[in-house]
């Protein structure tokens, strides 16, 4: 005699138990980017119909063309504007500069107008000391004077011709003075105090033709300023030989 739960206990040993549940090995992940397919899609693209193509081939043609468009620019317009910023950033500074000196000579202006005056007065009373063209031959008198006044035999006092310059005219004149050693000393320092300027150039000083004196041999230099006629007719010249 078979007991009725004899079956369902053989039954239950032949039923699936749900933790034993058989687990399948995972599948593998592909690679994060899968160039064999972007490579697919690119040799499959039509060039006729672009709005068919894979995401791929549209994102690097985008690309691209942005990235020539971006040459195109540099190349045709940013490269000269680059330039021309630069000249404008050079030439920013210089105006810069420009002004703050302009800006500090009116600051100072009143102390330059103080100095403008000084060097006008220096400037005048040196100019006073340059003979004109009348007084040219009281000074030449007066070099002959010195020299004679100290004893000195005057053998040759020979004027030369003038030098012009800026606003002034040099005047060379050679002279030969015979004499003692203290007279000819003594006769250079009356030249230095004459109220006309008056230098002693290329000074040649040997024995003279007797025991006891001296042959002096230089060039005396004495300036005078041009009259207003002669710096109007040297301008003209000036501007005549520029053109």
């Amino acid at each position: 005699m078979k007991l009725p739960f004899a079956s369902k206990k053989a039954g239950v040993g032949h039923m699936p138990v749900a933790g034993s549940a058989e687990v399948l090995p995972a599948k593998p992940k592909g690679p994060l980017i899968d160039f064999h397919q972007i490579v697919e899609d690119f040799k499959t693209i039509d060039p006729q119909d672009p709005g068919l193509w894979p995401l791929a081939p549209r994102v690097v043609t985008l690309l691209g063309l942005f990235l020539a468009l971006l040459g195109a620019a540099w190349w045709f317009g940013w490269s000269s504007q680059l330039e021309e910023l630069d000249g404008q950033k050079v030439q920013e500074v210089s105006l810069k500069d420009d002004w703050l000196s302009k800006k500090n000579q009116s600051i100072n202006l009143e102390e330059y107008r103080r100095q403008l005056a000084e060097i006008d007065r220096s400037f005048g009373a040196l100019l006073k000391q340059l003979p004109n063209r009348s007084e040219m031959g009281d000074l030449l008198v007066d070099i002959n004077k010195a020299a004679q006044g100290r004893g000195l035999s005057v053998e040759l006092f020979k004027p030369g011709g003038e030098a012009t310059k800026e606003f002034y005219a040099e005047v060379p004149i050679t002279l030969n003075l015979i004499g003692g050693y203290h007279d000819i000393g003594a006769f250079t320092g009356d030249i230095a105090k004459l109220p006309r300027i008056v230098t002693l150039n290329d000074i040649n000083l040997t024995t003279g033709p007797k025991e006891g004196v001296l042959a002096l041999k230089a060039t005396a230099k004495t300036f005078r300023y041009l009259d207003d006629e002669e710096l109007a007719r040297k301008k003209k010249a000036n501007k005549g030989a520029n053109q």
